[in-house]
């Protein structure tokens, strides 16, 4: 039922360049193999002597409306397009240098890091990849905001989100339901970008936030629909939750054998659900594969 997999690294190293959306500071990020049972660890290569900051959910600290990383020496922000575009695409070991604590906004989506690790190519390691199964209905949350995992009988991690803004605005609602494979990440979730309300842009920039993101690096929704920048799918919106909700489970730190609903779910519960189901799931540990 449960079957296993490599464990898998990236060929060569990859860079993406950008800047930070918060920040509007000028930031890369290069991807670099690592050996197996290494991980995903952030490296702070502006910091001396570098800060490595592993991409496990007991690092992470609460932040608006993003994931942030922190050690006692560092932290890293914005992780979770990257996340997600690790996960999905199964790297399982890389280090990602960076020289600045946010990570680059880019398009506000997956899709740059995912063509850069695409680019490095992909290469199995002597390990297999640990696996967290879902044993029993794990729900937490309220009525307006929760998120559910069920046990399943197929392999591998699904997930199903339902976005809803309400009839009247311009977002809607929006539901999407897949099973999430490194082809269903690259066709249906990579490009789908960040997006906010108007409203939520003006008061960010009130509080002298995200000076430098235009309406052309991410999508800005007044009551017409997107700012200056067409929907790359009709459903963009509840796209980039899911991919969000990914990057999440990534902090996991392993694969999840499960089925993963979420509504009005954020960065907060997401990963919480990652804390119980570590505490309360069923991990099978790697083992080398000559064993």
């Amino acid at each position: 039922m449960y079957s296993k997999r490599p464990q898998q690294t990236i060929a060569r190293p990859a860079a993406v360049s950008g800047f930070g959306y918060w920040s509007g500071r000028d930031c890369q990020v290069e991807f670099r193999p690592a050996p197996p049972d290494a991980g995903v660890v952030f490296v702070r290569r502006d910091l001396d002597p570098p800060a490595r900051i592993p991409a496990h959910v007991q690092y992470r600290v609460e932040a608006p409306r993003r994931t942030t990383l922190r050690t006692p020496q560092a932290r890293v922000e914005m992780v979770e397009h990257i996340l997600a575009a690790l996960f999905a695409l199964q790297i399982d070991n890389c280090e990602v240098w960076v020289d600045a604590p946010e990570m680059p906004g880019c398009d506000g989506s997956s899709q740059p890091f995912a063509a850069a690790l695409d680019s490095a190519g992909i290469v199995q390691q002597d390990g297999w990849r640990a696996q967290l199964i879902v044993r029993e209905v794990t729900r937490l949350g309220d009525d307006e905001s929760w998120i559910e995992a069920r046990p399943v009988q197929t392999p591998g991690l699904s997930v199903k989100y339902r976005l809803d803004y309400g009839r009247d605005n311009p977002i809607g609602r929006q539901t999407l339901a897949l099973p999430v494979t490194p082809d269903s990440f690259r066709r249906e979730l990579a490009r789908a970008r960040t997006f906010m309300l108007k409203a939520e842009a003006d008061w960010l920039q009130g509080q002298g936030l995200g000076l430098r993101p235009t309406t052309q690096d991410l999508l800005v929704f007044d009551a017409d629909g997107p700012i200056d920048n067409p929907l790359r799918y009709p459903d963009e919106c509840v796209r980039h939750k899911v991919l969000d909700l990914v990057g999440d489970l990534a902090l996991a730190g392993c694969d999840l054998v499960g089925h993963v609903i979420a509504n009005r779910s954020g960065h907060r519960l997401n990963a919480e659900m990652v804390r119980v189901l570590l505490t309360e799931g069923e991990k099978l540990q790697v083992r080398r594969r000559s064993a």
